[in-house]
């Protein structure tokens, strides 16, 4: 049932559909219960909820930083959410060889954004036959996303959408050129804003990436306000001891009052 949900018809909806978790699988515990309290709260809403974990963070700055509680026991956490909250999962994958280990657990493979460009990775990933979510490389223009969609299609595979995330402005921090919004639903694919993300600070002499989480509701609205199929929202009820990206989640106590003003600024610009 959860793998014949219709993604590619959410836009085709009166409402924005939501990526939404904790950024990495921590525990099965703190999974479950973000998993929990983001579908009571979607259901309430009426918001189509996909549920986002990463299984493991490859790409930390720092060698002593957390990627993880082991593949095994991360993925069989995520399918324990499929099973037990009927959600569908979406968690990254970093190499080709991960694409079908991952694909037996989850309903959507994503593709980080500084691999937007990697061909194997990005046909592994279509030669599952799930959907992919390619989010666009901080270094990219809108227009160059084209050809990751045309990687992932060769393969026979048309469940693609793109993410926006940022732009790399100097070496710690990035900007959101809302132009890539419309720019990249030229390909025929859902387009997804992700707010957490594109909040980020990088490159910090600490090695710990900061974030501007008090903007979050604004760089949402204004997601909305041009054209966003979806919303990619990190959360964490406690952001300032989160294992990974704390510092730019959204407290979950937050997410259901933010929400609601989100759909009332899509009621208005539909």
């Amino acid at each position: 049932m959860i793998q014949q949900l219709p993604f590619i018809r959410f836009t085709e909806s009166g409402n924005f559909f939501l990526l939404s978790g904790p950024c990495a699988v921590e525990s099965e515990d703190m999974t479950y219960r973000i998993a929990e309290r983001i579908k009571t709260i979607t259901d309430n809403l009426q918001i189509p909820f996909v549920f986002k974990a990463s299984y493991r963070k490859a790409n930390r700055t720092r060698n002593d930083s957390f990627t993880g509680i082991g593949d095994s026991p991360a993925l069989k956490i995520l399918e324990g959410v499929r099973k037990r909250f009927e959600v569908p999962v979406v968690t990254d994958i970093h190499e080709s060889h991960e694409a079908a280990e991952a694909a037996a657990y989850v309903d959507m493979l994503q593709i980080p954004a500084f691999l937007c460009r990697q061909t194997q990775l990005l046909t592994a990933a279509g030669n599952t036959g799930k959907f992919v979510n390619v989010k666009k490389g901080q270094f990219l223009s809108a227009e160059a996303m084209k050809f990751a969609v045309d990687k992932v299609r060769s393969t026979g595979n048309d469940k693609v959408m793109l993410t926006e995330r940022g732009t790399m402005f100097g070496y710690q921090d990035l900007i959101v050129d809302y132009r890539s919004i419309p720019a990249m639903a030229k390909n025929n694919v859902p387009v997804i804003m992700d707010i957490t993300h594109s909040l980020q600070q990088p490159n910090q002499s600490s090695g710990v990436t900061g974030g501007r989480p008090d903007l979050i509701e604004l760089i949402a609205k204004a997601a909305i306000a041009t054209g966003a199929d979806g919303l990619f929202v990190e959360t964490h009820p406690d952001p300032a001891n989160a294992k990974s990206d704390g510092a730019n989640m959204l407290h979950l106590d937050h997410l259901e009052e933010m929400l609601k003003r989100l759909i009332r600024i899509r009621e208005a610009v539909r």
